[in-house]
């Protein structure tokens, strides 16, 4: 392998530095990177995004960033915090993302547990984080930041500007040409690339570390897989920190060679998508929930005849819009009719509204998602699909085939990608895609890779006649009621969080003799209802608290009972009482992970004079609780929760 002077790469395009270098080479003009800045997108080619990079990579090597050293990114979506992960791939050290809205505490602990001794921000708010941070971190040395703005009067020498780091780096690279040359033509596709942390649902978060060879083979398979080319539009918006957004927003751009787009701000997000209109597009499902709750609020408003015509062909386009996007001859000729009509007058209006219009191929993991919420999506005309991964594979172990979807299930294994299902029901992966190592952590890698080279998912699944996996919970959380029969709480959960009024849910029911349940209320959504009602409200635990706010609950929840009732597996566990929560579960409270996953050990242990009180036959439950406030300042939230029956169903019995 070898870089010319003009650093370009030639020989094998095996690490994300040489993928760069042949970018800027081939497609040079082609867009690479837009970001939107007070409004308007401002737009760099591969030629120059090539220029940065290489600018910044001298810029870090000047300070002293050199072989093996960690680089923490913390901030949102920029492009100069994806441009250094490639810089620090130049020089052979590794990027190290972190949640941007993590308090400074959590980075605290990434910090020290990855030894890092520089860190790039975005602004002013990270910089003042780790400022609050930095003597608990003694391997700290430099922090940069990206955004100047508030920056003036802080004097601490270990505190520098991007600008400065940059404009030094093209002095450096002007003298030294051959430097960045030669640290390029080091690198090897087996070093670590980046270093990804759990999200720490059961413990500490552990760094995960994958190589560019892993993470360019799975970005290989999946452009491939869905025929991706240079022309994709991306919008980037999730945050650095997650696999999914590394795997799509920076490998599989850097294979493919297509263009990333960063938004003004999380609150533009939906604006910026409509403007974008991705070709090819990403999110966890509690994006499409929200997006989902942002609709049916907007119909809900709507008027009579709009609001009729609304649910009309939205049952339509449930009986037939699959099945048409599949391409399947099985649809008749009214349907079709009825389904063009509607795709005119709502579908394709609905898809403009959601930023969806140009979806070619649009993904979701991170969580399983509710066979309806992936329904409609799919019924609207949007070729939605769900992969399976976790951050020790890349995020891509299964992938939909175009024509072969199936509601219940992640597909089958990717190309390259073995699965196979244990003894104990356990989802197990070998190939390419697993990690190195757990960052200095060989008893835990050694535990999670077993002497075969098979990666331990610690999910629960099982493969269908098709050869379709289908995942039924986190094996560790899969238990029995007290009856024996299977209890999947994350099943029940996404049911009921297919509801627009219904955030978040925890259901209880391991070696219990029924099913409960706590559930969050989504504050807009049942807000918005609330107001069209003429209800008062003074905040969300007021809201949450009203007889008619759980009435309405309690009609959600005897659905999903309903819908039980009629699935022999999980017939028997219908949800008997719940309460809505006097709080919102919140990261910030450690009750749920970054990705917004729920730590189910924690709020048990947290909750658990509620959890005893829904057991116990009790009507009502006080109960204070300890919250954190955005700024730092804790205080304490009380409420005297009601615990409401629910009705259940018989269950039907499947015919022989």
């Amino acid at each position: 392998m070898s870089v010319s002077q003009s650093g370009r790469a030639s020989g094998p395009l095996d690490t994300f530095p040489r993928l760069l270098l042949n970018h800027a080479a081939t497609r040079g003009d082609r867009p690479a990177t837009r970001e939107k800045y007070l409004g308007i997108w401002q737009t760099w080619n591969w030629s120059q995004v090539a220029e940065e990079v290489r600018a910044m990579a001298c810029g870090l090597a000047e300070l002293g960033f050199k072989r093996g050293d960690n680089l923490a990114l913390i901030g949102d979506n920029r492009p100069r915090l994806y441009w250094a992960m490639c810089a620090a791939q130049m020089l052979g050290g590794v990027p190290v993302p972190l949640y941007q809205d993590a308090v400074a505490t959590e980075m605290a602990f990434v910090l020290t547990d990855g030894e890092i001794r520089f860190a790039i921000v975005e602004d002013q708010e990270q910089v003042d984080k780790m400022l609050e941070i930095k003597d608990q971190c003694p391997s700290l040395q430099h922090i940069l930041y990206d955004d100047p703005r508030g920056m003036r009067h802080y004097t601490q020498t270990y505190l520098q500007g991007l600008d400065e780091v940059i404009a030094m780096g093209k002095v450096h690279d002007r003298n030294q040409p051959d430097f960045i040359v030669g640290e390029i033509a080091n690198g090897r596709p087996e070093d670590v690339a980046v270093m990804l942390y759990t999200s720490g649902t059961t413990g500490k978060p552990k760094g995960v570390c994958q190589t560019h060879e892993t993470f360019i083979a799975a970005a290989q398979s999946g452009v491939g897989f869905d025929h991706l080319t240079d022309q994709e539009d991306i919008l980037s918006y999730l945050p650095m920190a997650w696999v999914g957004d590394h795997l799509f927003s920076y490998a599989q751009a850097l294979v493919a060679g297509f263009t990333i787009n960063c938004p003004e701000s999380g609150d533009t997000v939906m604006t910026d998508l409509r403007e974008i209109g991705p070709t090819y597009y990403f999110a966890p499902p509690r994006v499409f929930e929200n997006l989902l709750t942002t609709v049916m609020i907007r119909m809900e408003d709507a008027g009579a005849l709009k609001r009729n015509m609304f649910h009309y062909f939205m049952a339509v386009a449930k009986r037939c819009g699959s099945d048409i996007l599949d391409g399947k001859s099985t649809v008749s000729s009214t349907d079709r009719l009825l389904y063009a009509l509607g795709n005119l007058m709502i579908y394709g209006p609905l898809r403009n509204v959601l930023g969806m219009s140009r979806i070619r191929v649009a993904y979701t993991a991170g969580a399983a998602i509710g066979p309806d919420l992936f329904r409609f999506y799919r019924s609207i005309g949007v070729n939605l699909k769900q992969l399976y991964g976790a951050t020790e594979t890349c995020a891509a172990v299964c992938l939909q085939p175009d024509r072969e979807i199936k509601f219940d299930s992640v597909g089958k294994p990717a190309p390259g990608v073995e699965v196979k299902i244990a003894d104990n029901g356990e989802v197990l992966v070998r190939g390419k895609l697993l990690l190195k190592e757990y960052y200095k952590r060989p008893k835990d890698t050694a535990e999670a890779i077993d002497a075969e080279g098979w990666f331990h998912t610690g999910d629960a699944g099982f493969f269908d006649e098709d050869g379709h996996l289908k995942i039924i919970d986190r094996a560790k959380d899969v238990g029995k009621l007290s009856n024996g029969a299977i209890f999947a709480p994350n099943y029940i959960e996404n049911k009921l969080k297919f509801f627009p009024h219904i955030k978040e849910a925890v259901c209880f029911g391991h070696d219990r003799d029924m099913v409960c349940a706590f559930i969050n209320i989504d504050m807009g959504a049942v807000g918005n209802w609330a107001e069209r009602r003429g209800l008062p409200y003074s905040g969300y635990t007021d809201l949450a608290g009203k007889k008619e706010v759980l009435d309405l609950v309690r009609e959600c929840v005897e659905q999903v009972n309903a819908e039980l009732s009629h699935d022999a597996m999980v017939a028997e566990t219908q949800i008997h009482r719940f309460l809505v929560l006097h709080k919102e579960l919140d990261p910030d409270d450690d009750e749920l992970t970054r990705t917004r996953k729920v730590r189910r050990g924690f709020i048990s242990e947290k909750y658990n004079v509620l959890i005893d009180a829904l057991y116990s036959g009790k009507t009502s439950q006080f109960i204070e609780t300890q919250v954190k406030f955005e700024d730092g300042r804790t205080g304490k939230v009380a409420a005297d929760l009601a615990i409401l029956e629910v009705k259940t169903y018989p269950t039907m019995k499947k015919a022989a």
